[in-house]
């Protein structure tokens, strides 16, 4: 059955359609109110006159189609879809990020609480998620202070002989050896981070209060002063609460710039009324954009205009997004203005179609959304999916195309950054080192700007003359004056795991004993099993909380410790992605200028092993005294009776002859005699 004889067949429910090329590939997934109409426009002479449109119907050989209830399941199932097959003339959110949320993993015996930003189906508690994302390590780090549940990787099913340094620093109520804990006192503990991160202070303070007045009663002082303290924090947190929610705006804006089939698209995140975050994202080569037919152009009325005030930029910790105010009324308004320059005279490019399907990849899976979205333009699925949203949050959702006003001046402000955004990104302007070391941070999850980042390699031949290199990046630069070198003492032939793991070894045992402070960031050089070999050094001398990752070679694959399930992919015009690049290839530079070195010592210095009476020792003396074999035999041609200021008459005859009689001497006439 031929494509023309299918479109016969089709019902007129809701659902959602699948193009198929010659290979089975699913190369375009769309929804439809009425699926035997929206596939039949495809066909329409006027449909085909798009270059883009006609260029999917060339490659189409098939489709598919899938039934729903009503035009929401549509609009879910057309989200699962885009994700699950990836079609290319569908757009696609490939330069998302995720925001961090904490994750408290209470079905564990001893519970812990991490920052992640993948949800998982494990039972565990996620809070988030947190904007901007250093808020979730600002809340993790509160609650090892405070309440004293750990992150580490100590296998908490058993006890232990002896605690790590968080527990006596602490930062953690030692549950991995008996006694230092009860089960009764730590699930006391894991049910306050619940109160904490559930954003239920005025419960969690009744708890610490009793709590410790029951602990003075009892002359427990310690741990009266320890409730104390999570209650000065309660009440800390309380107050910042207060002052965040004096204007309680929750909104996510957009704005995109749009040239030379090239799109950037910049998201701000306001909550409380305040932007507390950017998102960009790039398309390069847009894939094959469908516009709009005419029965998915949205009529005028659609559009809200709204108005309200913003206030000063501000970021602010919270535990949770403050409810936003009762959306304005829908006004009349003038028709809609678009960004300058959001489309080209003669593009098919379709912003209407773009934030359609934009927003639904971006919230349909969304753990929370914010009470009101504005876009610069409308598209025919924003009531659909504004309705849709709501019924998934369990609040209202509004979906606004504001026209004019504040909210309108705000959409354009976030269009004018976006510009700004495509002019980098596109235009090749290098983003200021600061702005690339806050994009590092973000994209391996650190907790602070890295200030300082120190890398590893590992060089050998055959397991022959294994060197390291440590090379430094400071506040933006290469530091040179920091750089080192080691030999690898404990590990032979081809080992580079166990090279890595005594490398690190010696390093960081060294700064712990010289009480000098870690890097921002450990980078190694290679992949999980060199990464895994420096985690394993580092645990071995207590350090447990050091940021650690490898990049690995060919696939430019970024492994964070701790999350190396979920790798780190860059694209490849990423300017971070390109510095963490310029320092792997710098350890590696310095790792086999080494190593070329060492070896060339070791090749020209071994020739003077096959003189009679010169051993290693007398071979390491000559060369340091002299510096090259070259030298050795310029001298004992020339003045032989400099060789005894190393070695005795005997020895400096002997090499004078070995020299002598070498072919291509440069001297035809005899040596005199050493005497």
């Amino acid at each position: 059955m031929d494509l023309y004889e299918k479109i016969r067949t089709l019902p007129t429910s809701p659902g959602c359609y699948l193009y198929k090329n010659a290979e089975g590939e699913v190369i375009y997934v769309g929804k439809a109110k009425n699926l035997r109409a929206r596939v039949r426009s495809y066909f329409l002479a006027a449909s085909q006159a798009n270059a883009k449109t006609g260029r999917l119907m060339r490659e189409a050989v098939d489709l598919d189609y899938i039934t729903v209830a009503n035009e929401h399941e549509a609009l879910a199932l057309e989200n699962n879809l885009i994700k699950q097959r990836k079609p290319r003339f569908n757009i696609l959110l490939r330069d998302d990020k995720t925001y961090p949320y904490v994750k408290l993993t209470v079905t564990d015996r001893y519970p812990k609480v991490f920052v992640t930003r993948r949800l998982r189906k494990d039972g565990s508690a996620y809070f988030g998620p947190y904007f901007p994302g250093n808020l979730a390590y600002r809340l993790v780090d509160l609650i090892h202070r405070s309440f004293l549940i750990p992150s580490c990787k100590v296998d908490l099913s058993r006890y232990h002989p002896r605690a790590c340094l968080q527990y006596y620093i602490k930062r953690c109520l030692g549950p991995c050896v008996e006694g230092f804990t009860t089960p009764e006192e730590y699930r006391q503990a894991v049910r306050d981070v619940q109160l904490f991160l559930e954003g239920r202070p005025g419960e969690l303070e009744q708890r610490l209060t009793a709590r410790m007045k029951q602990a003075a009663e009892t002359e427990h002082y310690e741990l009266a002063a320890r409730l104390r303290d999570q209650l000065t924090t309660v009440h800390q947190m309380l107050d910042k609460q207060r002052i965040a929610t004096t204007d309680n705006e929750d909104a996510d804006v957009f704005g995109f710039h749009y040239e030379n089939e090239m799109l950037a698209v910049n998201l701000f995140h306001m909550r409380s009324g305040k932007i507390v975050d950017r998102r960009d994202f790039f398309w390069e080569d847009l894939p094959e954009l469908m516009e709009s037919s005419p029965e998915d152009e949205p009529s005028s009325e659609e559009v809200a205009p709204t108005t309200s005030q913003m206030s000063a930029t501000e970021t602010l910790p919270h535990l949770e997004p403050a409810p936003s105010l009762p959306a304005p009324e829908i006004g009349e308004g003038s028709p809609l203005t678009q960004h300058a320059s959001l489309t080209e005279p003669g593009s098919a490019f379709s912003p209407a179609v773009f934030f359609s399907s934009l927003l639904s990849q971006l919230y349909l899976d969304q753990g929370y959304v914010p009470r009101s979205i504005l876009v610069p333009v409308d598209f025919p699925d924003r009531a659909p999916l504004a309705e849709l949203l709501t019924e998934r949050t369990g609040h209202r959702v509004e979906i606004l195309a504001p026209q004019r006003g504040e909210k309108r001046s705000l959409v354009d402000l976030v269009g004018q950054n976006a510009k700004n955004s495509f002019d980098q990104r596109f235009r090749v302007l290098q983003p200021s080192q600061k702005a690339i070391a806050e994009a590092l941070q973000d994209a391996l999850m650190l907790e602070e700007t890295p200030r300082r980042i120190e890398c590893f390699d590992i060089s050998h031949i055959q397991g022959a003359e294994t060197v390291a290199s440590m090379v430094v990046w400071e506040d933006g630069a290469m530091k040179k004056a920091d750089y080192r070198k080691f030999q690898v003492r404990t590990v032979t032939g081809v080992d580079d795991f166990a090279s890595m793991r005594e490398i690190i070894h010696r390093r960081y045992r060294r700064l712990l004993e010289e009480k000098k402070p870690f890097p921002s960031l450990i980078l190694i050089d290679g992949g999980l099993g060199q990464l895994h070999a420096a985690a394993d050094a580092l645990n071995e001398i207590g350090v447990t909380l050091q940021p650690l990752a490898s990049i690995a070679k060919r696939e430019e694959v970024i492994y964070v410790y701790g999350q190396e399930s979920d790798p780190v992919v860059l694209d490849r015009r990423s300017p971070v992605l390109h510095l963490v690049q310029k320092i792997r290839d710098e350890s590696h530079r310095f790792a086999i200028t080494y190593h070329r070195k060492r070896r060339e010592i070791r090749d020209r210095s071994s020739e003077l092993l096959e003189i009679p009476g010169v051993g290693p020792r007398t071979r390491q003396r000559l060369i340091e005294h002299f510096g090259s074999i070259r030298a050795i035999r310029q001298t004992a041609e020339k003045t032989p009776d400099a060789l005894t200021a190393v070695v005795n008459k005997a020895t400096a005859e002997k090499i004078r002859s070995y020299f002598a009689a070498e072919p291509g001497s440069e001297s035809t006439n005899p040596l005199p005699v050493i005497r």
